[in-house]
């Protein structure tokens, strides 16, 4: 596997990656590929983790070459001293369109690999702005200030706006052109309709920062082809109320 490279220096790289690939290896199915892997056959040493994103979710994700900037992208993570982005299609509109959702997460009482929001938990922050909107559907921008586990998908299940496909926060129905196209009808050769997207319609869209010698970093990762072809049906079928401004 060739990895997607988005921004690469002598001492860390950020690349795209794909939905449905591990950042490390599964602990219970060693065999599965992993994102780590695939760097570390690519250059032929050993890379740092630096944080994580969910096996279904695309986008910029960064990792170290050596010890030293490990340390320093690591304490970078944990002080929030990192500008992270994120896309987002939600289910229904999103009101107001603009906003912060700062509830504490912590583990759920009851459900293994499951967050909630409660007093007890980590202080978490997370800014949202809506994109574009249609009738069912809304694609967001997110900025997250803390990094507590499936924060984005929490906090807008919170508000009352599951991500699409999510299976864990959500119904986990995958999308549908049916839904949104008036007199839908199957192909001559297909017995039942494919899915536009069947995988959390999470992307994580950016990611900047400063390295140690004052080195401005940014890398942008384009919406993958699922999510961009679910957006373009939307503007098809369901006439969004504002023009995106970002170039998919």
């Amino acid at each position: 596997m060739q990895p997607d490279i988005l921004y690469e220096d002598a001492d860390l790289v950020i690349v795209n990656k794909p939905a449905g690939l591990l950042v490390i290896p599964d602990r219970f199915n060693s065999a599965l590929p992993s994102l780590n892997r695939v760097l570390e056959t690519y250059y032929k040493q050993h890379v740092w983790v630096v944080h994580r994103l969910d096996r279904e979710t695309s986008g910029t994700i960064c990792f170290a070459k050596n010890e030293e900037t490990h340390k320093y992208l690591s304490a970078l993570f944990q002080e929030h001293n990192i500008s992270k982005y994120y896309l987002g299609l939600l289910n229904g509109r999103v009101i107001p369109e603009e906003g912060r959702v700062e509830k504490a997460i912590i583990e759920h009482p009851h459900v293994k690999g499951k967050m909630v929001t409660a007093k007890k938990g980590k202080a978490s922050i997370t800014d949202y702005k809506v994109v574009e909107q249609w009738p069912l559907y809304s694609l967001v921008e997110f900025q997250i200030h803390t990094g507590r586990t499936h924060q984005i998908r929490v906090h807008m299940q919170s508000i009352g706006h599951s991500i699409v496909c999510d299976e864990l926060y959500g119904d986990g129905k995958p999308f549908y052109l049916s839904t949104i196209k008036r007199k839908y009808k199957l192909s001559d050769h297909d017995e039942t309709e494919r899915p536009l997207l069947s995988r959390l319609a999470l992307h994580a869209s950016r990611l900047e920062f400063k390295k140690a010698d004052g080195t401005e970093v940014k890398a942008e990762a384009p919406l993958p082809k699922d999510i961009a072809a679910c957006i373009k049906q939307l503007n098809k079928w369901a006439g969004g109320t504002k023009e995106t401004t970002e170039t998919f």
